[in-house]
């Protein structure tokens, strides 16, 4: 039977790194939550002597005391400064007042910093380590050492660099971690690497810590667990700092599913997508669509012949089940699609619909014609869904346009540099009205939306999160352009898509797609 193998998760930490990113304390909290419901072992929450933010963070969750499960917190934090008595030393007076149970320390393991860096002896950096640990576990708390620059150490002195994870374990760490801080190591050195460590330190628990510059992080992180380590530290969608760190939503279903480690509860593994997908949004990155097990892509199939083998018999175009990892199987309708992925389509608004109906055929015969003039569904499946839905005869017109005009500030005299005027028809109903936005499809998107929640509260709730514009074509003045708009509920995301010379009206039709389909979610039962 294989070990267990911890997983951290240092997205709160090291993954808030990453340029563009910062969390606010209430998104860390969220993060956390999702982190406890996964099942990961650790959860390095920050570094409580680096910014108030950490330090406020710990405050509130010590004086709340949430319910963590089976999962630790642990702290961040340098060992000690060189002349300094352990209890004197002010980082570890942070790292002690974030009061967890667990800790982790980060120290020099490359003589080459040791010297440039610290600017003290070989044998004085020993004893810097040894003390911090023996300090730390005098005072209760479980220590974990990150060996800084762990690869170029053991390159350059690899005696010395066993040393200093020797002088961790005198000291009373229980875990050593192996960091490759700058992301620089290939996947063979770290497994003979790692596998020298193990042999050395044959009662130490070894991790991994992985960057991601060489574009190698997942797989030196299991080069390492190849090799004996059963530690592995890492992020959710593999953010951080430069190329990020380690993808822990590629890492442990790998581990677990094709390797056979334990890295989770079993039963979590289907939190994986949901999980993956809630803390892009809190991160606000977009998660890219091919983003191994969790992308949206993942498990899409586009061409016709791949489509009926994937229908005839899954594995032969999945290498997994999409379920096991909370993900889903779809059927790209495109222009080189085949009746099968357009049936498959239908098939989810009307379930008994024959092969052989006229239907199907209308759909893909209007999909493949519409896609000649610059459509492209698979990345706009909502309007995918309601062109089935029209051809199906389900759709309703939710409202008509009945006047739109939009007026440009030139020069911008303040914030918005936009104004719409709109007057819509529901139900023989008149209701006009008028607002502003940032550039004209930002004050077509307001006005709509303002005109239409006096009819339909439930879009309230829908906002615009990405806006796409794609020239189509290069005739000048006269191109086509097709625009992209991503548009949520704060629960649902969907992609709608509007195509025509004119870049307004290009915008116009994915917003109306964009309101349309929340509209016919609700009215199809699509929502549950």
């Amino acid at each position: 039977m294989k070990p267990f193998v911890e997983i951290l998760d240092t997205t709160l930490r090291d993954g808030a790194q990453m340029e563009g990113v910062s969390f606010s304390v209430n998104d860390k909290f969220q993060i956390l939550d999702h982190l406890v419901d996964f099942g990961v072992t650790y959860i390095e929450a920050g570094n409580p002597g680096s910014n108030p933010k950490d330090r406020e963070f710990f405050n509130r969750l010590n004086a709340n005391k949430p319910n963590m499960g089976t999962t630790e917190l642990v702290a961040f934090g340098p060992t000690k400064r060189k002349g300094i008595r352990p209890d004197e030393d002010t980082g570890l007076k942070d790292l002690l007042s974030a009061e967890t149970a667990a800790v982790v320390v980060f120290g020099k393991t490359w003589d080459l910093e040791v010297r440039d860096i610290l600017r003290c002896t070989n044998d004085e950096n020993l004893e810097l380590i040894r003390e911090t640990m023996a300090y730390l576990t005098s005072q209760g708390r479980q220590v974990i050492f990150d060996a800084e620059h762990y690869f170029e150490a053991f390159r350059s002195n690899p005696d010395y660099a066993i040393a200093c994870l020797k002088a961790a374990q005198d000291g009373g760490a229980n875990c050593v971690v192996l960091c490759d801080t700058n992301g620089a190591t290939m996947p063979d050195e770290v497994g003979a690497v790692t596998a020298a460590v193990v042999n050395a330190l044959p009662d130490l628990k070894i991790g991994i810590h992985c960057h991601n510059d060489s574009g190698m992080a997942v797989a030196n992180s299991q080069a390492a667990v190849l090799a004996g380590a059963t530690h592995v530290q890492g992020t959710f969608n593999g953010i951080g700092e430069r190329c990020g760190n380690a993808n822990l939503s590629t890492i442990i279903p790998n581990l677990q599913l094709k390797y056979g480690y334990s890295c989770i509860p079993e039963a979590k593994m289907e939190l994986l997508t949901p999980i993956a997908r809630a803390i892009a949004e809190i991160t606000n990155i977009q998660l890219p669509n091919g983003e191994p097990y969790v992308g949206t892509s993942a498990f899409s199939h586009k061409a016709g012949m791949h489509v009926d083998g994937v229908k005839k018999n899954s594995k032969t175009f999945e290498h997994v089940e999409p379920v096991s990892v909370g993900n889903a199987r779809r059927f790209l309708l495109s222009e080189i699609s085949g009746r099968s992925a357009a049936l498959d389509i239908i098939r989810r608004i009307k379930p008994d619909i024959d092969r052989d109906a006229p239907e199907v055929a209308r759909v893909l015969h209007t999909m493949k014609d519409l896609e000649h003039q610059g459509y492209h569904f698979e990345g706009a499946e909502a309007s995918q869904e309601l062109l089935v839905c029209k051809e199906l005869g389900l759709y309703q017109p939710f409202f008509t346009l009945e006047k739109l005009r939009i007026t440009n500030e030139h020069p911008q005299t303040g914030a918005y540099s936009a104004f719409t005027y709109i007057k819509v028809l529901v139900d023989g109903v008149e209701e006009v009205t008028a607002a502003e936005g940032e550039g004209p499809v930002n004050a077509m998107d307001r006005a709509l939306k303002k005109a239409l929640q006096i009819f339909y509260p439930e879009l309230i709730d829908v906002r615009l999160t990405d806006f796409k514009v794609r020239v189509l074509n290069h005739e000048a003045t006269a191109s086509s352009v097709r625009t992209l708009i991503e548009s949520t509920d704060g629960i649902k995301t969907w992609h709608t898509i509007g195509v025509s010379t004119d870049i307004l009206e290009a915008s116009w039709l994915a917003l109306v797609d964009s309101l349309e389909y929340k509209l016919m979610m609700k009215k199809l039962g699509w929502e549950k």
